[in-house]
């Protein structure tokens, strides 16, 4: 035996975390800059991150309060947190007071928090964001999956809901909801948030309501569920995706009177974390939530040049014969190729993980099998965002077209063409 091997410390790994591996978003987003290092031409349909700039505003506050250093309060900048539930106030007509408010280092952490402090199921429909049940896994959480339909629009209904909770009744259980969504960006109007949160209710589930992409549904007529389940609903939100500001990495959850219990766990275990959100963010963040004027002009360039996108991609897809509920808001698709299936074996492919590996290798073009969304893999479906153009050139672009006009295909060849190259690219390998 060498003897610098008495040396080495054996293994032992939470059983939790054994085997699990990165966030398949960042794995893909750290795989496509491999390949760029190695000089391939890669589209990076894979990660979600916003295309355009954070607001000017935002980024001239966040200047100003540079030299900010102290250690803010756990639950966030009092002053932040009143921003924050001012901004729900106006959205939702939800009566929340700064109280009611807890700031974080991003929405991620937040949702992992939740899940450690409270004791009971996690219930997530399917697809769903990737993180969801590995934060659960890590935790030991047991998880229940709801799976949708893709004539729902990958929604959950009201029924199967019922279906998971009837047999158990008192179980306690959270939900999260997530809208418009991701993977497929769709989204749910007033009366199905409605007769969801009848059977919420009923049961008592908390719901965790992610509205990180409310500010992005095509035409801003975002609802909370909030509205129609006030005192079972937190809502999760943040700058990463509408302020285009993931990597200043600043969530928000806002809870109900009822669930100040919940906010004060949370707390505390984040005092022995991650003791407070970066200070200069937070300062910068208030500027956010304030909204005016630019913000808003912000806000609707950026709806517009997505929900052109969105309507030009849909239709390439679906006249290829790939299956594809309409988007409504943020920034993603989720093309479904069970369609091609007999082509595609042809080829060798008959599960999502190689139709995606395969289109990655041969095309460029980087997108997510539907595996890492919770289907099954036989399913050939796949996440597709289309973010990969140059948002603040595009956003200058369309400030010179009249607010009320569409954004036509010239604009979206000129200022979104890689992102209509990568899904031609798609479409013509399907077809060979």
């Amino acid at each position: 035996m060498n003897l610098d091997d008495r040396y080495v410390p054996a293994i032992h790994l939470n059983l939790n975390v054994r085997g699990l591996g990165p966030s398949a978003t960042l794995a893909i987003n750290e795989r496509c800059a491999q390949l760029a290092h190695e000089g391939r031409d890669v589209f990076r349909l894979g990660l979600g991150q916003s295309p355009f700039p954070v607001p000017q505003p935002v980024v001239d506050e966040l200047k100003a309060q540079a030299h900010q250093k102290a250690y803010l309060p756990v639950k966030g900048l009092r002053e932040l947190r009143e921003a924050v539930a001012q901004y729900h106030r106006r959205q939702e007509g939800v009566e929340y007071s700064g109280a009611d408010v807890l700031i974080g280092p991003g929405s991620k952490e937040l949702m992992f928090l939740v899940q450690l402090v409270y004791y009971g199921d996690l219930v997530i429909p399917t697809p769903s964001w990737v993180s969801y049940a590995p934060q659960a896994a890590i935790i030991g959480r047991h998880v229940r999956w709801v799976p949708t339909r893709a004539e729902d629009g990958w929604r959950i209904t009201p029924e199967a809901l019922d279906r998971l909770c009837r047999p158990d009744p008192t179980r306690p259980r959270i939900l999260i909801l997530n809208y418009p969504n991701n993977p497929a960006g769709t989204t749910y109007g007033p009366d199905e948030l409605e007769a969801l949160a009848e059977v919420a209710r009923r049961y008592r589930v908390i719901l965790i309501s992610d509205e990180i992409y409310g500010e992005l549904h095509f035409h801003g007529r975002h609802a909370s569920i909030a509205r129609f389940y006030p005192e079972g609903t937190i809502i999760s939100a943040g700058l990463s995706k509408w302020a285009g500001a993931g990597g200043w990495r600043l969530g928000t959850f806002t809870f109900p009177p009822s669930l100040r219990w919940l906010l004060d766990a949370m707390a505390a275990v984040a005092s022995e974390t991650y003791t407070s959100t970066s200070a200069p963010i937070q300062y910068a963040a208030i500027r956010a939530y304030q909204g005016g004027l630019e913000i808003e002009r912000y806000l609707h360039n950026s709806r517009r040049i997505l929900r052109a996108l969105a309507q030009r991609l849909h239709g390439m897809l679906t006249a290829a014969g790939i299956d594809c509920a309409a988007p409504e808001g943020g920034f993603y698709l989720f093309p479904d190729f069970c369609p091609l299936r007999e082509r595609l074996a042809r080829r060798g492919i008959t599960a999502s993980g190689e139709l995606c590996d395969r289109l990655l290798e041969e095309t460029g073009v980087a997108i997510l099998p539907g595996t890492d969304f919770g289907r099954p893999a036989a399913e050939l479906t796949a996440r597709l965002a289309f973010v990969d153009f140059d948002g603040a050139r595009a956003l200058v672009a369309a400030e010179a077209v009249p607010p009320h006009q569409e954004l036509d295909d010239d604009f979206l060849e000129t200022y979104c063409g890689r992102v209509l190259a990568a899904v031609q690219r798609v479409v013509d390998w399907t077809a060979d």
